[in-house]
């Protein structure tokens, strides 16, 4: 099973994960933020990965660190649990639609870190969530998990519909690119790593 636990702790945030690519969905997340945890909750069920997450962060002072420093860790945690790449697919795509909204993310696990954030007109806040911290979230990750990853949104109007496509979509992707595939044999690229 890839699956790897990871620790972090700084002045700023305590985190403890485990986090496991062949999953069923299965979650314990507790951030402290909670439109997060939804989020963190609907990316494990629709790229069946466990995920199991308790940050203690300084949210008294606001959500970045706490946001940002899930996004490093679960970027680390997906990076160790990966492996070798051999045999996966590497490359996946997902539109996904939340009611009026549809965003479509690209993956391709290139180990090479790389973000583009296509994503206009969302409001400033979801209850009291930052929605600027959902581009740092992703960008964090990227940059651990040694992936490339594109979000666009297609078109939206409710920005909770538009996060909540774009965090199902990225689970869907993520499952897609990582999934076995017994017809590749070794690592996907010409260059043979990865």
């Amino acid at each position: 099973m890839r699956r790897k636990s990871i620790s972090r702790q700084t002045a700023e945030t305590s985190i403890k994960m485990d986090f496991a690519i062949d999953g069923t969905g299965e979650t314990e997340i507790n951030t402290g933020v909670g439109f997060f945890d939804h989020m963190l909750t609907l990316f494990t069920k629709h790229g069946r990965f466990d995920l199991d997450v308790k940050c203690d962060g300084d949210i008294e002072v606001d959500q970045h660190h706490t946001v940002e420093d899930i996004g490093i860790v679960l970027g680390q945690a997906f990076s160790a649990s990966i492996g070798t790449k051999e045999g996966i697919e590497r490359y996946a795509q997902a539109s996904v639609p939340m009611d009026e909204a549809l965003s479509t993310v690209t993956l391709d696990i290139s180990g090479r870190s790389f973000l583009v954030f296509n994503v206009e007109g969302m409001k400033d806040k979801v209850g009291n969530f930052d929605t600027e911290l959902v581009e740092e979230f992703f960008h964090a990750f990227t940059s651990h998990a040694k992936v490339t990853l594109h979000i666009n949104l297609d078109y939206g109007k409710n920005t909770h519909h538009i996060i909540e496509s774009i965090f199902k979509g990225f689970g869907r992707a993520l499952r897609l690119a990582s999934a076995i595939n017994p017809d590749v044999k070794g690592i996907p690229s010409t260059k043979g790593l990865l």
